[in-house]
């Protein structure tokens, strides 16, 4: 491959704000050249309910503020892993929506749900969302991550395409050792309406494996589809796929075409530095070595073409590290995530770079009218086989500096660990719930433990199970509004069982009978008794 002029900088963050929160597998949300954090991997806590915080980029410091949703947006829970692309809004949204479908929830749940989000308002303090959930009918897909989707235009319509991912095997094929397993989803193509709310998939005898963490590049009413990892095969084939959607007033038609020159590649970040050119940076290209070499990726009318460029100067913190993470920033930016020596206070933090593909003289606002969509990775560091696909988030603009106020900054101390209040729990000494062999033991279970709060102190959350309690005593007791304590805790319970003492009652003295009076007989009652008797 020849290679494309262009020059790459790469600046490491030097400061970041709650850098616990930034785990890989979220995602990140460009509105007007603002950046937004969105899928924490716990459950949001008091100080953003929302789980979305805008990033704040200033005198190289990220730091993230706390995003609220309007009161008439759906819930929406922190994904991890899903599927993100823009969606032109309507004049009353701003410029772009977004479509988020799938990922992980903190349980470890996979969603099939999909959501719109807009951003409705912005100023200094604060910035406002609107989630709405949308329905959908037909051959809808399962609940998946891993995946991807794009927007197509074809004859003055628009159809969202979903392509790849995986899932938990089915039901009635878990096993206690294999109860979370992931398995690559079929590789059907699935078109979405949201003007009627249907759903379609198409087989197409090209796609024979299903892939994942692959990467997506759409332009009008053409998918390129390249590389990816099979969990199947465990293989990263060189593959590039285009597909083809033509919207005619019938039935929707979807081709697809097997092309030479793609790359092995998967957990790839895309970049768009121009109207038809994009920059496909990191990721891996086998189960043991990352990805250094970068690529340009030029778009055509009904072509594309790949060439090598020239890599920037890697740290030696990033070629010698185990996994990395990134996505796009928007216009010509990365961002790229290390984790952090054991010698750092904290654990779990990570090591983040800004890594620019374009120069100075092409950093210009411009109307993008590609899309992009470079895919979260594979699974937990935890629950991964060695150097698997790292968890990636995505970042979808440039990031700029916006005067907040201390006091919307997000307080890290408010967060509580994941571990002690997540369904994962060590709930007590003797508790053997264990998210590796984890299998329903009531019948109201299905993704995850059944629970019950200890009233101890501040309240702690214990697995029935763990408990002993059987099924009827656990819908007992969560009928009634009654205190409950676990087994460490149920000698604090004794006084609440103790009965109530209750006062003697004080007993009335009885009245001693009265003696009769002896009766006085008269001499005619005398002589009438003695008359009686005789």
């Amino acid at each position: 491959m020849t290679q494309s002029p262009g020059v790459m900088s790469l600046q490491m963050v030097s400061s970041i704000s709650n850098s616990s929160l930034i785990q890989p597998g979220f995602s990140l949300l460009n509105f007007d050249g603002h950046v937004f954090f969105f899928g924490q991997k716990g459950w949001p806590k008091r100080s953003c309910p929302t789980g979305v915080f805008l990033l704040d980029i200033k005198q190289n410091e990220l730091k993230m503020k706390p995003a609220i949703f309007s009161k008439d947006s759906c819930y929406l829970p922190p994904l991890r892993y899903p599927a993100v692309c823009t969606l032109r809004g309507n004049a009353e949204f701003d410029k772009y929506q977004y479509i988020i479908h799938g990922g992980k929830t903190p349980n470890n749940d996979l969603s099939d749900k999909i959501y719109i989000m807009s951003l409705i308002s912005k100023n200094s303090k604060k910035a406002t969302f609107r989630c709405i959930e949308k329905d959908l009918a037909g051959d809808v897909p399962e609940a998946r991550y891993g995946h991807t989707i794009n927007v197509v235009h074809s004859r003055g319509k628009s159809m969202s395409v979903i392509f790849g991912g995986r899932s938990y095997i089915p039901l009635g094929q878990r096993t206690t050792e294999k109860w979370n397993s992931v398995v690559d989803c079929l590789p059907s193509v699935f078109l979405l309406d949201f003007e009627f709310g249907c759903c379609t998939s198409y087989i197409l005898p090209e796609l024979q494996d299903g892939l994942s963490f692959h990467v997506s590049v759409a332009r009008n009413d053409t998918i390129y589809i390249l590389g990816g990892h099979s969990l199947q095969n465990n293989i990263r084939a060189p593959s590039l796929y285009k597909l083809k959607v033509d919207l005619p007033l019938g039935s929707p038609a979807v081709t697809c075409t097997v092309l030479p020159g793609g790359i092995s590649v998967s957990s790839a970040v895309v970049t768009q530095i121009g109207d038809t050119e994009f920059v496909l940076v990191g990721g891996y290209q086998s189960d043991n070595q990352k990805r250094l070499v970068c690529n340009t990726i030029v778009l055509e009318d009904n072509k594309i073409e790949i060439v090598e460029r020239e890599s920037p100067h890697w740290t030696p913190d990033i070629k010698h590290c185990r996994m990395w993470f990134g996505c796009d920033m928007g216009k010509g930016s990365v961002l790229l995530g290390i984790p952090g020596d054991n010698k750092q206070m904290i654990s779990d933090a990570n090591y983040f770079y800004i890594l620019r593909c374009r120069g100075a003289e092409e950093d210009e606002e411009e109307e993008l009218t590609a899309q992009t969509c470079s895919q979260t990775s594979a699974e937990d560091p935890g629950d991964s086989t060695p150097f698997e696909d790292s968890e990636e988030f995505c970042f979808s603009a440039e990031a700029n500096s916006f005067d907040v106020d201390d006091i919307d900054t997000y307080n890290e101390d408010d967060e509580e660990d994941e571990s002690e209040t997540g369904y994962w729990i060590t709930c007590s000494a003797s508790c053997n719930v264990d998210i590796n062999t984890w299998v329903p033991f009531y019948s109201t279970e299905l993704n995850k433990p059944a629970m019950i709060l200890c009233s101890s102190g501040d309240g702690h959350w214990v697995h029935a199970q763990c408990m002993d309690l059987s099924e009827t005593m656990l819908l007992r007791l969560s009928e009634a509004n009654v205190k409950y304590f676990c087994n460490e805790h149920v000698h604090l319970n004794k006084g609440l069982q103790t009965p109530k003492k209750v006062g003697q009652l004080k007993k009335q003295p009885m009245k001693p009978l009265r003696k009769k009076k002896a009766m006085k007989l008269t001499p005619v009652k005398k002589s009438f008794l003695r008359r009686l008797f005789e």
